[in-house]
């Protein structure tokens, strides 16, 4: 599913009068989300899921082009881990 589909199925079933009011819904929520992680705190929605930011360890690697072996620095990454009312939907 596209956005744009994902925007037209929150227009349906949100019974929103556009789309236009559908699609700020969902980029209202979406950059709520990404402000949020920015700032270090987690975002739980209970029965679907927790979006979080998990901290990554400096590595060892290897350009596969060059084979040459260089440091990948540390870094943040976002996550997500699925709630239990997530897993039962998809797996019913």
């Amino acid at each position: 599913m596209t956005k744009s589909e994902l925007i037209k199925k929150i227009k349906e079933n949100g019974e929103y009068n556009n789309i236009k009011d559908a699609e700020k819904a969902l980029s209202t929520v979406l950059e709520t989300i990404k402000e949020t992680l920015a700032t270090g705190e987690k975002v739980q929605l209970v029965g679907f899921g927790t979006f979080e930011v998990r901290q990554r360890a400096e590595k060892q690697a290897i350009n596969p082009r060059t084979k040459i072996p260089y440091v990948q620095p540390a870094k943040k990454a976002p996550a997500f881990k699925a709630g239990k009312g997530l897993k039962d939907a998809v797996n019913n």
